[in-house]
């Protein structure tokens, strides 16, 4: 084995391999980094490029870029709040609020360094442990990847917010959205309310970055401030070094957390979905003094991105060894192995170990050298929070209306943003964790499935109690409420009200509404399942009958609540005015006009037109900035637009109605892909 380890060293450093690895993970860098892009969108662009190639340069290209993509998805999600991809949702909980802190320098100097150390020592775990995993993985059926996925649900509704029972209800609404379209095993509809653009359901890029991108620019907007509450000159001990210090000291949790990812990645179809949010909670029950987790905890950072740099050296096992993707960008890379000659199977954990190894040793470097430019570039990127949000939001509105469009090419898509970017307002300022949801978004169609097969394979629900690895995690999942009720119950008898972050907000006025339409939409959900042929309805029913409960519970505490603020304040006038003051209603509906002009005017003159308009009004009328200086941004949005979207993605733009006639007006010489 060390031999064939040694071997697959060579062959990345052998010329050209390396030099494309090196181009890989610069590209990596930048679509990790730009919300809405990642890893896929990366394999796709260059697999093309690969059908000439050498196996082994093909693979340092491909594999280069879609490693570091969880390396640079950091700065999205300390900086602006949004998961750059699904393997870092749990770094946002911690991350932006030391962005908000002034530390994102701290932020980004733990997060790079534990980022290149969990792809390495995963990596030697894994080269390790290969001939004593296999039977573990084959011991996995669809139930205990089912359970799993509960398993996963579990920690991210237990560890998120003042309320378990809320965060466990987001994790069924995400559930249920997820049903959204066809089913998994009959064409039935289910959930479209009569739009076609709802029959393939919900895209995910839209519904992450309208849940998560759009609260946070709101804030910036109305407040307007910079993503740091504290001036620059403030931010004491938020440099870089300091980051880097933080990761040494927690050097056991980053250990820990790279065994973790490495393993949980070795699960076919659910690893990258759940690997950061088994760390984060394990960080969480491990800690003495678990008072900071959500406002700002360095170790809330350290722990997820350890995990999800090593899950990448782990996830090969089922591609390689079983010829089993166990997500879309591992089936591209499974893909790509294909067409180079490279055929999955026993052979490659054995004869053909040595190739294996190369591919681990390319996720190893290229972590390694993703992290090394980064943290020579996060002063820079730091500076990022402390510019004024005016200057950040039109930009950042191009990206992720942009990226959005990326799920189905559709008007549909920025509708989704803005209804999931209002929905996840109101939870933000109800009380109500957001990461749950787009977890159980994530993995519902898994789940779907895995539950189906378990049932038809056993006659019934006897797997539930008659497998042994699904006991276990059963219980695993029940100990993990039990300890999150404990730590809840433990603050309120504290009357610790210091406590901060995602889903700890109290405003139950807020919370009602949303409360009372989650219990109309179960309610509604389990009775619109009862017309469905059985395979269809089965999943969404199991789902409606306990998340009826749960969110009958959720509304009676928000009425519990409300009576008590009312007590206290002494009428619903004062409530509503205190309530209103933090939400910001007509700022709140100003953003969302500004967001339906972008919809108009696309449909009318394209998103090439629209979106530099939109740029120019907004740094105008809201920034009160100089026309010089919204000019200049504008033509910069407008270069972006046409040179990388249009001129390397070939991105399909919407037909507008400038379209129909405009480009018989323009001379020859002139390209229409200019404007149109």
């Amino acid at each position: 084995m060390f031999e064939a380890f040694v071997d697959g060293l060579v062959l990345v450093f052998q010329w050209p391999a390396i030099g494309f690895l090196f181009f890989g993970v610069l590209i990596g860098i930048w679509l990790g980094a730009v919300p809405g892009l990642g890893g896929v969108i990366g394999l796709v662009l260059l697999l093309p490029f690969t059908f000439d190639m050498e196996p082994v340069p093909a693979i340092a290209l491909l594999l280069g870029m879609y490693s570091v993509t969880t390396t640079s998805d950091t700065i999205a999600s300390v900086l602006l709040g949004i998961p750059g991809t699904a393997a870092s949702q749990a770094t946002i909980l911690d991350g932006h609020p030391l962005a908000k802190m002034g530390h994102a320098a701290r932020a980004f100097g733990a997060a790079f360094t534990v980022s290149a150390f969990g792809g390495v020592f995963g990596a030697l775990i894994l080269a390790v442990s290969l001939p004593l995993v296999l039977p573990i993985i084959l011991a996995f059926s669809k139930a205990e990847l089912f359970m799993l996925g509960v398993l996963g649900l579990t920690m991210v509704g237990s560890l998120t917010g003042q309320s378990v029972m809320k965060g466990l209800t987001v994790a069924f609404l995400g559930l249920m959205m997820s049903t959204v379209g066809y089913g998994e095993t009959m064409p039935v509809p289910r959930f479209n309310f009569g739009f076609d653009y709802l029959l393939d359901g919900l895209p995910l890029i839209p519904v992450v970055l309208g849940l998560f991108a759009i609260p946070e620019l709101i804030e910036l907007a109305v407040k307007n401030t910079s993503i740091s509450s504290v001036p620059r000159e403030e931010a004491v001990g938020g440099n870089m070094y300091e980051g880097v210090k933080d990761a040494c000291r927690e050097w056991w949790l980053a250990v820990r957390c790279s065994i973790i990812g490495t393993y949980v990645g070795m699960l076919p179809g659910l690893g990258g979905a759940i690997v950061d949010w088994v760390a984060y909670g394990h960080a969480v029950q491990s800690a003495k003094d678990k008072s900071k987790f959500g406002e700002g905890d360095i170790r809330g950072v350290i722990a997820p991105e350890a995990a999800n740099n090593a899950i990448k050296g782990g996830a090969l096992v089922p591609t390689v060894a079983f010829g089993i993707p166990g997500s879309l960008g591992a089936a591209i890379l499974l893909g790509a192995l294909l067409i180079q000659g490279i055929q999955p199977g026993p052979d490659m954990l054995t004869s053909k170990l040595n190739i294996t190894f190369s591919l681990v040793w390319t996720i190893v470097i290229a972590n390694i050298v993703a992290a090394g430019m980064l943290m020579m570039w996060s002063k820079q990127v730091a500076k990022l929070a402390f510019i004024p949000g005016h200057l950040l939001i039109p930009g950042v509105i191009c990206f992720v209306l942009m990226g959005a469009w990326l799920g189905q090419t559709s008007p549909g898509d920025w509708v989704v943003v803005m209804v999931m970017g209002l929905v996840g307002y109101i939870m933000k300022r109800g009380g109500w964790p957001r990461p749950p949801l787009v977890l159980a978004l994530i993995l519902g169609g898994i789940m779907e499935q895995t539950f189906q097969i378990s049932m038809r394979a056993h006659e019934g629900p006897s797997w539930l109690w008659e497998r042994p690895i699904v006991v276990g995690i059963a219980g695993l999942c029940l100990l993990t409420v039990i300890l999150a009720g404990r730590g809840v119950i433990k603050r309120k008898r504290e009357k610790d009200e210091t406590v901060t972050g995602e889903g700890n907000e109290f405003n139950p006025l807020v919370s009602l509404p949303l409360s009372l339409a989650l219990f109309a939409f179960f309610t509604y959900g389990y009775f619109e399942s009862q017309t469905w042929p059985e395979m269809a309805q089965q999943f969404p029913f199991t789902i409606a009958v306990p998340a009826v409960f749960f969110a009958l519970y959720a509304l009676g505490k928000d009425c519990f609540e409300l009576k008590g603020e009312l007590q206290n304040k002494g009428s619903l006038a004062v409530v509503w005015h205190e309530a209103s003051s933090r939400i910001y209603f007509a700022k709140m509906a100003e953003f969302f006009a500004y967001m339906i002009g972008i919809l108009i005017l696309t449909l009318l003159f394209g998103q090439k037109i629209a979106m530099p308009i939109y740029m120019f009004v907004y740094l105008i009328k809201w920034g009160k900035y100089s026309p010089k200086l919204a000019i200049g941004y504008a033509l910069g949005g407008y270069f972006v637009l046409v040179a990388f979207y249009d001129r390397v993605m070939h991105l399909f733009w919407h037909p507008s109605w400038l379209d129909s006639w405009a480009p018989e007006l323009l001379p020859d010489w002139l390209p229409h892909w200019l404007f149109f």
